[in-house]
């Protein structure tokens, strides 16, 4: 059996709203005839430091997951963001429980960052294919997505952990297709994108 691990982020201030909560129950129930032998597990962090450190590690403890799929939001972002690397930088901005952790290095004294360990190209490829614009990117921010990249790709590089870490940026969606298009991108967009990552993703875990 291969597993992956599928999380996203609730809101944060900034973004009562955050669609990788839906996109996580989605994709976590999916079933295809490529999936079989894969099991899927969701897994939705509230956007705190603290969670992802107690959290993180009593997930791929009990799931064992072969590979992990993150999303979380960029406010900013007008596409999807497939992340290359874990910067070991801090913002001074409290998370959602008005939380900071009073420093500018996730983990003073080591390397500046961290490549994620993930087959980019066929992913960034698959999510082309799903007729999604996505590109590479090399700055995960210095929030909780790039926390979360850090902490991840961290466990990749221990024993036992899991071989693979993917972190995915995405933007603000339109909560009613039928509306204005403020946003370019809908919920059933991110699905199709999210379910084409998933996967090559998968079929890479397999490998």
């Amino acid at each position: 059996m291969t597993t992956l691990l599928i999380t996203g982020f609730g809101p944060f201030p900034g973004a009562p709203f955050n669609p990788t909560q839906a996109l996580v129950t989605r994709l976590a129930r999916l079933r295809r005839p490529a999936l079989r032998g894969v099991t899927l597990a969701g897994h939705v962090f509230p956007t705190s430091y603290a969670a992802v450190d107690r959290e993180l590690p009593g997930l791929i403890a009990r799931h064992k997951p072969d590979a992990l799929l993150m999303f979380g939001l960029a406010t900013r972002a007008r596409h999807l963001r497939l992340e290359t690397r874990a910067r070991n930088v801090l913002a001074l901005l409290p998370d959602a429980t008005s939380a900071s952790l009073l420093r500018h290095a996730i983990a003073p004294g080591a390397p500046g960052s961290m490549a994620m360990p993930a087959p980019l190209r066929p992913l960034l490829a698959a999510a082309k294919g799903a007729r999604a614009k996505t590109a590479l990117s090399r700055d995960a921010g210095r929030y909780l997505c790039n926390y979360l990249c850090w902490r991840a790709a961290e466990a990749v590089a221990r024993p036992g952990g899991p071989r693979m870490a993917v972190f995915v940026h995405v933007p603000m969606v339109r909560r009613d297709a039928r509306a204005r298009p403020k946003h370019r991108h809908t919920n059933a967009d991110l699905a199709r994108a999210g379910e084409a990552i998933l996967m090559a993703l998968a079929a890479a875990a397999r490998r």
